[in-house]
């Protein structure tokens, strides 16, 4: 691998080469540009998260089977008064204008005209100042379809009465999310191009050293989100979420790589008078550590395939694509365009030959000489601190409440804040309990049923919600005492559904119960996702331990790289929460979060060590252990903590957008970054290097 990466950079660094490489570049990028459509063209909202094996999923395909009309997406209309009560006549006012102007997509909307008066004030909170409509509408409609109809039915609540309407439920949040989204893609893109170029010239100098990353990844941004549209016209779904966060690797990793590849091409133009020369020898040595890195970010990223968890398979092809294109970019277009601007891309810091290839003033060669010096010290005081940082994983507190990850001020989830306050809790998510039996169900045993499940802790209410005419499945609606997505009632929920044959062989039914709904998905969400951390980091980490031995040559050293990358996870996630709660009030976080943090930490943190190891090695061959320890950490340490400063940075852009999920996941991973690159990259490894490794003997070296 390393000679045909050789022979592929000492290609595009020569004069024909460099130009051959640019004009192939510029033309893949027009071309897809024109005749390609974008990815924003086939993002969605959100995707179905849950493996069609899953309970969950197996009862609601159940349900739709046996009662057709509770197939659709479901929303919910909450009407609320401003000063007083909300007038059943005005509700029904509206609720038949909506009918009768059979608004796109509108499959089923109560109509209060026609129910008893008993039945009607079940849609009324207590104090009469809110009340509920469930609506279906059709679930083949588009996300933008479904929000042009819900600013129909707006309109007709303002033009008919002085009511306040809110639109929550999986339409209304799934509208809401694509307005989001549009607005926050702007800003991620801008914040994060802005802060790189403001950071690059404040830590460089340099205008075009800042302009020439951006550059290179101006052209990867365009080819990659073509390419993922051709592959959305293919055929493959991707959520917003997916490609926010792939718009941020996108950038950091393309700029990272940029940096190691100048940062070694400046070193070597104090050598060589001829840039085509300098690049060569640059690329000679950082080619096979960038490519490298890349192939560990993207084996992480394939890992994912493996994941049962609709959210995080969703990333594996996605980023899988990004981390290739950026890969073949990092030994071809980044080069090239250096050698375009050869000395003048450093102005007004120009390299000169004969210059000193390092400063033996700098803070990182002084740290880099501390280190050599007292490795055992550095070890001791960097690992306590990891593990008291770590030790705050044992107060992680996980939030199954999706709704509370939105923006305050969201539609969606101020109409969900209002129903939690007016109505019974559990009556926000009822659970669709349905038996399925071999024979009818006569009155008493589904009474008898009825009674069981009521009798089941957590549990408020139970009510027959329908019956198939051959009277052998008969449909419960389930209300829980307490918030159906709170952690308590989840465990309720899970603790039914593992004694559902037991209830139903105690009261002598012959059948099968299957559980639908919020709490039930979120009991299979739990387990999945728990599965899946274990098999992802599991396999994530040994697949980047046999890549390191590969790389290393070595089995002792991947050893220590990878339990310093899993030290500082661990410490990042511990540091990350403590902090969150401290400055942000944020003492929750999703359960998506950790695996998310891990695989973005452990594949790009371990991008610094083998920047750092490869150089170590390099330096040995004619250095000792110390010296070549020493000469590493003061060669890599410049670039190294301004790649991790710049790239943790873009990370925290993510705290820039509207869903508490990707904010406290940005935060974390930049905590992370800054472990990695000041106290792991800079003390910890090099550290651990001196008191392990042993002296190479002359046979060796030669």
């Amino acid at each position: 691998m390393k000679n045909l990466l050789q022979k592929l950079t000492d290609r595009v660094t020569t004069k024909k080469g460099m130009w051959i490489t640019l004009s192939a570049w510029l033309i893949v990028t027009m071309i897809l540009a024109v005749f390609a459509p974008s990815v924003r063209d086939y993002e969605v909202s959100n995707i179905a998260s849950l493996p069609n094996e899953a309970k969950s999923v197996i009862a609601q395909k159940k349900v739709d089977q046996y009662f057709k009309d509770n197939d659709g997406l479901p929303a919910i209309l909450v009407f609320q008064a401003k000063d007083n009560e909300v007038q059943i006549s005005d509700l029904t006012q509206v609720l038949d204008q909506v009918k009768n102007k059979k608004i796109n997509g509108v499959q089923q909307v109560v109509s209060l005209s026609a129910l008893p008066p008993q039945a009607a004030a079940g849609f009324f909170s207590a104090d009469k100042t809110t009340a509920l409509i469930p609506l279906t509408f059709d679930s083949a409609l588009e996300t933008k379809e479904i929000k042009k109809s819900i600013g129909e039915i707006t309109k007709i609540t303002n033009e008919t009465t002085a009511l306040k309407l809110y639109v929550t439920g999986p339409a209304g949040i799934a509208t809401d999310t694509l307005d989001l989204f549009s607005r926050a893609d702007l800003v991620l893109i801008f914040s994060t191009v802005g802060l790189i170029l403001i950071l690059l010239i404040v830590i460089y100098r340099s205008p075009l050293l800042a302009l020439i990353p951006l550059l290179a990844a101006a052209f990867v941004y365009e080819v990659v989100t073509q390419t993922l549209g051709l592959m959305g016209k293919a055929g493959l779904v991707m959520t917003s979420q997916t490609v926010s966060i792939m718009s941020i690797l996108l950038f950091a990793a393309v700029i990272d790589y940029s940096l190691f590849v100048f940062s070694r091409f400046r070193e070597e133009l104090k050598a060589y008078e001829n840039k085509y020369d300098a690049m060569k020898e640059a690329m000679r040595e950082t080619g096979t550590p960038v490519f490298f890195s890349g192939g560990t970010v993207l084996a992480a990223m394939l890992v994912l395939f493996f994941a049962k968890s609709g959210d995080y398979h969703n990333f594996a092809p996605t980023f899988a694509t990004t981390m290739l294109i950026i890969m073949l970019a990092s030994i071809t277009l980044v080069p090239a365009l250096f050698t375009l601007f050869g000395r003048k891309s450093f102005w007004p810091k120009v390299p000169k030959v004969g210059d000193s290839a390092v400063n033996q003033h700098s803070l990182w060669s002084k740290v880099g000489r501390f280190v050599a010096k007292k490795p055992g010290l550095s070890v001791a005081v960097i690992g306590v601190f990891l593990l008291l940082a770590a030790s705050n994983m044992f107060n992680l507190k996980y939030e199954f409440d999706t709704m509370k990850s939105f923006p305050k001020d969201m539609p969606s989830r101020l109409g969900y804040e209002i129903l939690e306050e007016k109505f019974e809790k559990g009556d926000l998510a009822p659970t669709t309990v349905l038996f399925e039996s071999k024979k009818a169900v006569t009155a008493e045993q589904q009474q008898q049923l009825q009674t069981a499940l009521l009798e089941q802790p957590s549990v408020s209410s139970v009510r027959v919600n329908g019956l198939t005419e051959d009277q052998k499945v008969v449909n419960y609606s389930l209300t829980f005492k307490g918030n159906p997505y709170s952690t308590s009632t989840i465990d309720a929920m899970e603790k039914i559904i593992d004694k559902a044959e037991k209830i139903t062989a105690d009261n002598g039914l012959d059948g099968k119960m299957y559980f639908a709904g919020e709490t039930a998905t979120k009991v299979d969400d739990r387990a999945t996702n728990n599965r899946d951390v274990i098999i992802i980091v599991l396999l994530e980490t040994v697949l980047i331990f046999a890549m390191l031995i590969i790389l290393t040559k070595s089995f002792k050293m991947p050893i220590y790289m990878m339990g310093t990358i899993l030290i500082s996870f661990l410490a990042a996630l511990g540091l990350g929460m403590f902090l969150s709660s401290l400055f942000f009030d944020i003492s929750t976080i999703s359960d998506r979060v950790p695996l998310y943090a891990f695989v973005f930490l452990v594949a790009l943190g371990i991008d610094y060590n083998i920047m750092l190891i490869s150089r170590f090695q390099e330096e040995q061959k004619t250095h000792t252990v110390k010296e070549a320890v020493r000469i590493a950490v003061a060669s890599t340490g410049g670039v190294i903590s301004s790649a991790g400063v710049i790239l943790a940075a873009t990370f925290a852009v993510l705290m820039t957008q509207p869903i508490q999920l990707l904010f406290v996941f940005g935060f974390i991973v930049a905590v992370g970054i800054l472990l990695d690159t000041f106290l792991i990259r800079g003390i910890l490894l090099p550290g651990l290097i001196v008191l392990i490794e042993k002296e190479k003997t002359v046979s060796e070296n030669k």
